[in-house]
């Protein structure tokens, strides 16, 4: 967060601050988000294949990362979603559409997770 005297350095307590308030961010799509509960489960299983079924340390940075992206693009997602749910629960052409164009930003990146793994591992396979 920007303070009054614009972005000073980043002391300790600051950075502790800025921790806390992910913590609390990820905490409240643990508990409010059963999409990114599910997401969070599925790479509890898939990083650690993705350790291991990574060759090269680019290997399993990419195999790692690509999940670790869908995650955070769902966190963006549900926070969009939030915000809207603020205004109210009746249609808007705008609303609609941003809530549709976050849930496409997820699955372009799910996709990116399809390709990354399949270019990886596949090849292992045949």
């Amino acid at each position: 967060m920007a303070d009054e005297f614009g972005h000073l350095p980043r002391r300790p307590s600051r950075i502790l601050k800025a921790t806390i308030w992910s913590l609390q961010g990820l905490k409240a799509a643990w508990l409010h988000e059963s999409s990114f509960r599910l997401e969070v489960y599925l790479f509890a299983i898939l990083a650690p294949l993705g350790w291991w079924l990574g060759d090269t340390a680019v290997e399993r940075a990419l195999l790692i990362g690509s999940m670790l992206l869908v995650l955070s693009v769902e966190l963006l997602n549900s926070a969009i979603e939030a915000v809207i749910e603020r205004f109210g629960d009746e249609h808007h052409e705008l609303a609609g559409r941003a809530k549709d164009m976050g849930s496409a930003a997820v699955f372009v990146v799910m996709v990116n997770v399809a390709l990354v793994w399949g270019a990886i591992v596949l090849p292992r396979l045949f």
